[in-house]
């Protein structure tokens, strides 16, 4: 008599996807917000870095010219805000990814783009008057507010750098 053994092995494979670029699971498709993923891979990313050195070079120059004591320093703070609101606006649509959970035909990078170097110039204009107005002058708070327009320099250039990626991508054809 001829003896026959089948041996039968049962492997399960899962495999389980997440949310591109790392993003956290917790955030989810709960609710409304079914797009919204946590995306920290974009601040690796030079544009990243550069929203991040405009976001704490805006936070010196706040601190170092507040309380604005004259109309050239009261002009200069409001570049300086109205800039910090943008940029945190623009991080916290990059860090939630909602430019790709909104569903709209909008080219996001020209509008980047735009704001940008609408805001490189206000920065421009910002800390030339700023530096002309504190530059020469002695007394109080005359050294936080020179320092307020050299940094107000250093966030200028870390604008213009911005408005150059942005440009690269845009000619890139890239849209978000």
């Amino acid at each position: 008599m001829v003896e026959t053994v089948v041996n039968i092995e049962r492997t399960t494979t899962t495999t389980t996807t997440g949310p591109p670029g790392g993003a956290n699971p917790a955030v989810g498709n709960e609710g409304g917000f079914g797009g919204i993923r946590v995306n920290v891979d974009y601040f690796r990313t030079i544009p990243g870095i550069i929203k991040i050195v405009q976001f704490v070079l805006g936070i010196i120059c706040m601190a170092l010219a507040a309380p604005p004591l004259t109309s050239a320093t009261s002009f200069f703070m409001f570049v300086i805000v109205v800039s910090f609101i943008i940029n945190i606006l623009l991080i916290a649509a990059y860090f939630l990814g909602i430019r790709e959970a909104l569903n709209v035909s909008v080219n996001w990078i020209f509008l980047e783009l735009i704001t940008t170097a609408v805001l490189t110039l206000l920065y421009f204009i910002g800390f030339i008057v700023q530096l002309a107005r504190w530059s020469d002058a002695t007394g109080y708070a005359s050294g936080s507010n020179t320092a307020a327009g050299v940094f107000g320099l250093f966030n200028f250039l870390a604008y213009a750098a911005g408005v150059y990626f942005l440009f690269l991508a845009h000619r890139s054809g890239a849209t978000h």
